[in-house]
């Protein structure tokens, strides 16, 4: 495996550190975009796993080497689903994790019961740079807080709820968000994939060889 290496195509530190979290230990090395600067990534659409498919493909095709690519977002019954696939763009350019997460309590101000229900979506790709790509799903059911609390995790985590923990995200450590959460879900699985295309391009042990000349008999 020396010399293996993974690309994770993303360009958020927080969402580098979860997956390199998630995906370790793996017998290859990881290295996000800022190894890759003259890396360009597609554009973002409206289609989760089509997004992630581009990244990830983008990323394989220019290390030429395996890479993972992930689009996740927020759905909130209050706004018909949205922002979905939108929510690192909701609110308009130049916001911060901060302020999108105050233009959504803005936009849910008032609003109550059902209409707070949210889930965390993620789907990761994994590409090849032969160009077989696989996807996985992950999901997690919450509610929109009224206020954020915690300083862990990025983006919505601070008012994405879990009702039977009574916790948002951002209360939770580390390994319990993993546990639980959206992308936690894809990138397990996503994991198992990249480890057994590792052992099917690794080729078999040869058998070692033997010096000795057998000149016959009983031994």
């Amino acid at each position: 495996m020396r010399g293996r290496r993974l690309v994770v195509a993303t360009g958020n530190p927080g969402k580098l550190r979860e997956i390199r979290a998630l995906l370790e230990p793996l017998p290859v090395a990881l290295c996000g975009l800022a190894e890759l600067p003259s890396l360009a990534l597609p554009p973002e659409g409206d289609d989760y796993a089509a997004n992630a498919i581009a990244k990830a493909r983008a990323a394989a095709a220019h290390a030429g080497c395996p890479a993972v690519g992930d689009d996740s977002g927020l759905e909130v019954e209050g706004l018909a689903g949205g922002p979905g696939p939108r929510s690192a763009r909701f609110g308009g350019p130049g916001l911060d994790d901060a302020g999108r997460v105050a233009h959504l309590l803005a936009a849910l101000a008032g609003a109550s019961g059902a209409a707070r229900r949210a889930r965390f979506v993620c789907v990761a790709a994994l590409a090849l740079p032969d160009g077989g790509v696989e996807t996985f799903r992950g999901e997690c059911a919450g509610r929109i807080a009224a206020a954020p609390r915690g300083s862990g995790g990025f983006g919505y985590d601070p008012v994405f709820e879990l009702p039977d923990l009574g916790r948002t995200m951002a209360e939770l450590s580390g390994e319990e968000k993993a546990r639980v959460s959206h992308r936690g879900q894809a990138f397990r699985a996503l994991r198992e994939a990249l480890l057994r295309s590792l052992d099917a391009a690794t080729p078999p042990a040869r058998a070692p060889r033997s010096d000795r000349t057998d000149r016959g008999g009983t031994g």
